[in-house]
């Protein structure tokens, strides 16, 4: 239980850390507030994961599912930063606007379960093969290093570190068994960062720079400020991030063959929106489910929810030791990214799963998936595609799973819940006319040419 936890801590890390990181960076805080904006984020993403797992009352989805900050917040709380004119404020504005956003959320989270009845295999599968293929730029872009900028970016060692992670963790799956299968990813982890050493690409000073016990003291950067904009834009991102934890909390039933009802997405919507509106509290920023970790599920077959709570422990733990947290933090991120292809294509494979049982002998079926899957990889094909839409549309509109999942459900109504739509035809083959084609043009057939 201890490995496969830190198993799914190592492979949701480097997306909780990210948005602190970033967000601090536009703040402009010194290394150790960074640090610390850092530990807290580890510490309520670990009380959210706790929540989700093990549930109280009837909050939490009580499945295996991994909560952490959602990086559909960095652009807005970054706009935030940019408007304030006194950056220690910025801090206090955010906070505020993550708690109210939460609080509205856990009170909208029974309503918003009802859309379950929208979600059937045709628009899951759609959904879950879009959450495969968003989080593959991902691992892409970690292969290629942490910093964009650095000379060294998608260099050929960063690559070849990442081909090698993959390539062990292959191998321990293909040849190995038992428990020793189970953890290939965390086995395939520690390969690639001792492999990198040689190369210098393993960073252990994160380690020697860490304090060894550190709390998140509550309202360390000050008392929350509440002002609208700040509230408004947030309360966009809640409704993103809900829609999208639905959409996981779908995906997650199916590759646990427990498949989530309209009572268990509002359970889990009360977990990410009270985590959310807790997390303040402790310095933390909005938390919502992680899809990369429904990968691990995927591929490890480990269905224990009680493991995923072991993660959320260990996330604590870090939260509340530094030094731990700077040990996950000492694998390169092209190891990172060779074990990601796995990962996030096992989540794209499971949605294909999922389609193979969705009816694509309809042509019905066959339009939803293929216009959905279309507009949701948009922003992944083409990020830049809606720059002349203001800023709040576009933390929709940026989201391919949010997008997609949105085409998907509408297209179901139409195709296949009103008027003649109802009726699916029999799919044809994109070069052949179909039915009623086909027996008009019998009908009214022009004379053959010689």
């Amino acid at each position: 239980m201890a490995t496969t936890g830190l198993q799914h801590v190592a492979a949701m890390y480097a997306g909780v850390v990210a948005p602190p990181l970033i967000v601090g960076a536009a703040i402009g805080l010194s290394a150790a507030e960074l640090t610390f904006l850092t530990g807290a984020c580890l510490f309520t993403a670990g009380i959210a994961t706790v929540l989700q797992t093990i549930g109280v009352w009837k909050i939490g989805a009580r499945l295996p599912f991994v909560n952490g900050v959602t990086f559909a917040g960095v652009a807005p709380m970054t706009a935030i930063v940019a408007t304030t004119d006194d950056k220690s404020d910025a801090l206090p504005i955010i906070f505020g606007a993550v708690i109210v956003a939460g609080l509205l959320g856990f009170v909208a989270a029974p309503f918003f379960s009802r859309m379950v009845r929208f979600f059937p295999p045709v628009v899951t599968g759609t959904v879950i093969t879009l959450i495969g293929i968003s989080l593959l730029p991902v691992a892409f872009g970690w292969a290629q290093g942490a910093n964009p900028t650095a000379d060294d970016y998608g260099s050929a060692t960063h690559l070849t570190l990442a081909a090698l992670t993959l390539v062990v963790v292959l191998i321990l799956r293909r040849f190995t068994r038992g428990f020793v299968k189970q953890i290939a990813v965390l086995l395939g982890l520690v390969a690639g960062t001792v492999l990198a050493i040689p190369f210098g690409v393993t960073d252990f000073s994160p380690v020697a720079e860490a304090d060894i016990i550190g709390f998140p003291t509550p309202f360390h950067f000050g008392a929350p400020q509440f002002q609208l904009a700040a509230i408004i834009s947030l309360c966009v991102v809640m409704v993103v991030s809900m829609t999208e934890s639905t959409a996981d909390m779908l995906a997650l039933g199916e590759i646990v063959d427990r498949p989530a009802d309209e009572r268990t997405i509002a359970a889990g919507l009360r977990a990410d929106t009270l985590g959310s509106a807790l997390s303040p509290l402790f310095n933390g920023f909005m938390c919502s489910a992680f899809a990369q970790n429904i990968g691990l599920v995927a591929m490890t077959r480990i269905r224990s929810r009680y493991v995923v709570a072991t993660g959320g422990g260990f996330l604590v733990l870090m939260g509340l030791f530094p030094m731990a947290a700077a040990l996950i933090a000492v694998v390169p991120r092209p190891v990172l990214g060779g074990a990601g292809v796995v990962l996030f294509g096992s989540v794209a494979a499971s949605g294909i799963q999922t389609l193979v049982r969705a009816g694509l002998d309809k042509d019905n079926n066959v339009l939803i998936v293929a216009v959905s899957l279309a507009v949701g990889i948009i922003p992944i094909s083409a990020p830049e595609f809606y720059h002349s839409f203001p800023e709040t549309a576009r933390i929709i509109l940026d989201s391919g799973i949010s997008t997609g999942c949105v085409a998907a459900v509408l297209l179901n109504l139409v195709f296949n819940h009103t008027g003649r739509g109802s009726d699916a035809q029999d799919v044809t083959h994109p070069m052949e006319a179909g039915e009623e084609i086909s027996e008009a043009a019998h009908h009214h057939r022009a004379p053959a040419t010689p």
